[in-house]
C-alpha cells in the first residue's frame, strides 16, 4: 500500500504517517518545510505540488489531504477577520486540497485509489456555535469540494471521503482537547479502510458518526 499525506510534519498528519508505517505501508510524508525523509509539498503552491508529483510517480492507493490552518482562532467580530486571513485560510484549506488532488490524479488513477479530505465538524451545517467564521467557512467549502470530487472521480474508480478528526490534542486543538493524536489517527485509518465507491462522498467523524453537510 502506498500512501501520501500532506501536512505530515506534526499533529494528526504525523500520527497518520506513523500509523501507516507501522502497518507496513510505503508512506510519502509531505511538509512545507520537510524534515529528513519527507518530501517538500506546499499545498498553496501549485508548482510545488506538480514537482512533488513528478518526483513521486507510481500508483497511489491513498491520498490524505491533511494540511490545514486555523488562522482566525479568537478573532473579534468587531475588528478581526482581516481579508488576508480569509485568503490565506482558503489557499490552504480549500484551494490547496483541490490542487493536491489534481496534481496526484495520474497516480490515483493508476491504483484506482482513494482520497481522504480532513475537514471538521465545524464545517458542518449542523455546527452553529458561532465564531471562527473563516475556519468554519473553509472547512465547509472543503467538505463541499470533496462531495463534488466524489461524483466526478467515480468514473475513474476513485472514492473520496470527508472526515472530522475529532477534537484532538495538537497545537491547533490545544492541550485540553478530548482525544490524543493516536486515537484520532487510528479511527481515521479505519474510516479510510471502509471507504469505497459505495459510500464515496461520505462526511464522517473519526469514530464513524455520520455528519451533516
Amino acid at each position: 500500500m502506498r500512501v501520501l499525506i500532506t501536512g505530515a510534519n506534526r499533529g494528526i498528519g504525523l500520527a497518520l504517517a506513523q500509523h501507516y508505517a507501522q502497518v507496513g505501508a510505503q508512506v510519502l510524508s509531505g511538509a512545507r518545510q520537510p524534515a529528513s525523509g519527507q518530501i517538500a509539498i506546499d499545498v498553496t503552491d501549485p508548482a510545488s505540488l506538480q514537482a512533488a508529483s513528478a518526483q513521486n510517480g507510481g500508483a497511489l492507493d491513498l491520498l490524505i489531504c491533511n494540511a490545514g490552518v486555523y488562522l482566525d482562532k479568537g478573532e473579534s467580530l468587531d475588528s478581526g477577520f482581516a481579508a488576508q486571513l480569509w485568503a490565506d485560510s482558503f489557499a490552504t484549506n480549500v484551494t490547496g486540497v483541490f490542487h493536491t488532488v489534481q496534481a496526484f490524479l495520474p497516480q490515483l488513477r493508476a491504483a484506482r485509489g482513494k482520497v481522504a479530505i480532513i475537514s471538521s465538524i465545524m464545517g458542518s451545517g449542523a455546527s452553529t456555535s458561532g465564531g471562527s467564521y473563516i475556519y468554519r467557512a473553509s472547512k465547509a467549502a472543503a467538505a463541499n469540494l470533496g462531495r463534488n470530487l466524489a461524483l466526478d472521480l467515480a468514473r475513474d474508480g476513485i472514492a473520496v471521503g470527508i472526515y472530522h478528526p475529532g477534537w484532538v490534542q495538537t497545537d491547533m486543538g490545544g492541550a485540553g482537547a478530548s482525544i490524543s493524536v493516536q486515537t484520532s489517527a487510528a479511527g481515521l485509518a479505519q474510516r479510510f479502510t471502509a471507504l469505497s465507491l459505495a459510500n464515496s462522498g461520505c462526511f464522517e467523524s473519526y469514530d464513524g458518526t455520520a455528519l451533516t453537510f
